[in-house]
């Protein structure tokens, strides 16, 4: 009976001094910010993410369009009317067809805006949409939310790209040095 009062005691201790010595932990609470001006546009070809097809562009050899895709851009302004940044903010609409059916099926988050300091911002992410379908679209109910603290892992500085993303890169920097595809790990 005192053997296990004991571990009982020792228990409540050990958990006791891991709440302690792990600190305060201040809640990251969810912020709502206004979007306006939001319209949905194809991309324009020198965008890296309209992705046309292949090119004698040594720096965009590998980037090809995806298949039964088209590149389009939702772009407005995002309203932060806190004193204090939102982080990890993302973006939430319904976009729909010619015939009032959704083009992204099941899902109503369309991207990540990243972190929003205080004011208004512009914004714009790249959408995949299926080929074939028809427009013109309609983008209804567009919000987008955050929290007041980070809440996903940041990327360090000496962290490398991924390779898609070293190709922008590339494209935007036409000095850089590009791997080939059997380079890349």
């Amino acid at each position: 009976m005192i053997v296990r009062s004991l571990r009982v005691v020792f228990s409540l201790i050990c958990v006791a001094m891991v709440v302690v010595l792990s600190g305060p932990v201040a809640p990251a609470w969810a912020a709502g910010l206004q979007l306006s001006d939001v319209s949905l546009a194809v991309c324009d070809q020198a965008d890296p993410g309209a992705q046309p097809g292949p090119s004698g562009d040594p720096r965009r050899a590998g980037v090809t369009r995806t298949a039964g895709a088209s590149c389009y851009v939702l772009s407005g302004a995002v309203n932060n009317p806190g004193r204090k940044p939102v982080f990890d903010t993302d973006v939430y609409a319904r976009i729909l067809d010619a015939s009032g059916e959704p083009v992204l099926q099941n899902r109503t988050r369309v991207g990540s805006i990243g972190d929003v300091e205080p004011g208004s911002h512009p914004f714009a992410l790249r959408l995949a949409v299926p080929a074939g379908t028809p427009g013109p679209f309609e983008v209804s109910n567009p919000r987008a939310r955050g929290f007041s603290a980070p809440v996903r892992t940041r990327a360090t500085d000496d962290e490398d790209l991924l390779p898609l993303e070293q190709q922008v890169v590339d494209v935007e920097d036409p000095g850089a040095f590009m791997p080939s595809v059997s380079e890349m790990p």
